[in-house]
This record gives C-alpha cells, sequence and structure tokens, in this order.
C-alpha cells in the first residue's frame, strides 16, 4: 500500500539516535583498532544497539565505514592536498600522506572496504566522492596548475584525478608494500 494511505512498514522503526550511535561507534573503534579489528558487533556493543539495528541501516561492514566517513566521523584529519604553489610537489605529497595512512597498522583494509561499499551501492559510490572531495579538489587544482603554467594546457584534469586515484587504490588493493618513492613515481609517469 501507498504511504498516503496511512500503511506502515513491517519491522522495527529506524532510530536516528541510533543510527548517530553507531556512526560514532565506528568511528572510535576505527580510530582504536583500526580497520581489521572492527566488526559489527563490536560497533553494537560500543553503540549499545543490537547487530540487527546495524544491518537495518548497513548491508555491510564496509557500508557502515563509508557512512561513518561520509558523516566525518572517521580519519576527521584525512590528507588533502597542500597549495604551495609546486603541483607536483604538493600531488607528491599527498599521495604519500595517502600511501602512510593506508599503511598504518589495521588500515590497509580501509580502502578496500570503501571500494567495496561504493561497488555494492552506487548511492554509497557517490556520496564518499562528494565527501572526500577529492575529485573536485583535486581537479580544480590541476585546472589552476594548467592555467599557470605548471602543467601542459592539454592535461586532463579529470582523467588524471582519476588515473592517480586508480593508480592508488590499486596499490591498496595489490596488499603490496609501496616503495619508498612510490607516490612520487606515479606522478611523475601521470605527468610525463
Amino acid at each position: 500500500m501507498p504511504a498516503s494511505t496511512g500503511a506502515r512498514r513491517r519491522g522495527a522503526v529506524r532510530s536516528e539516535e541510533a543510527r548517530l550511535a553507531v556512526l560514532e561507534a565506528t568511528g572510535r573503534l576505527f580510530a582504536a583498532r583500526g580497520y581489521d579489528h572492527l566488526t559489527i558487533e563490536g560497533i553494537a556493543a560500543e553503540a549499545s544497539v543490537s547487530k540487527q539495528t546495524i544491518y537495518r541501516w548497513w548491508s555491510s561492514k564496509s557500508a557502515v565505514v563509508a557512512d561513518a566517513l561520509i558523516a566525518d566521523m572517521l580519519l576527521p584529519d584525512r590528507p588533502v592536498v597542500p597549495d604551495t604553489g609546486d603541483i607536483r610537489a604538493d600531488l607528491i605529497a599527498w599521495m604519500q600522506d595517502l600511501i602512510d595512512l593506508v599503511a598504518q597498522p589495521g588500515n590497509d583494509g580501509l580502502v578496500r572496504s570503501l571500494v567495496a561499499a561504493a561497488c555494492e551501492s552506487p548511492d554509497i559510490g557517490a556520496r564518499l566522492n562528494d565527501a572526500l572531495g577529492i575529485t573536485a579538489t583535486v581537479s580544480t587544482r590541476i585546472e589552476t596548475a594548467v592555467a599557470v603554467g605548471q602543467l601542459p594546457a592539454d592535461l586532463p584534469a579529470m582523467e588524471f584525478v582519476r588515473a592517480l586515484v586508480g593508480g592508488f587504490v590499486l596499490h591498496s588493493l595489490e596488499r603490496t608494500e609501496p616503495a619508498p618513492d612510490a607516490a612520487e613515481r606515479l606522478v611523475r609517469a601521470l605527468l610525463h
């Protein structure tokens, strides 16, 4: 029956308070233990809700983590592209910060989790992209660098950003130890 006829959805009513408690608990547990040691059971206990409450809102741990990141309750100090006036150095520094973040104990599953959440739901993928602002922020920086002559005039900004982020994601999915100069090599390869 349509909602306008007064029909109610079956099952327990979703609680915004419980949803926020879960996101906050996810952020606290992630900060304390890292992604790899995060469990739905642990999140439920920390948030004082049942596992069923979590599964009413999210389909998986990846989806909870993605929403916590989107809600700014996870990685409050996430890396941003610096703006020193040297786009190459700034991109290398940003990429190195991302690599270092993922290399921290317990965080290696984070990128895989976000990729999985985005694959499960196009909505989550779009919301992650919007919340993280990577595509918009980095492409704007690239366009500015092109405008001031730091990068070639024919450099396609959006494709460059996708290749840069894709290189980082691929590295994370491969689960290999990064070379000490991995960030520099990736940026240099894309700019040649």
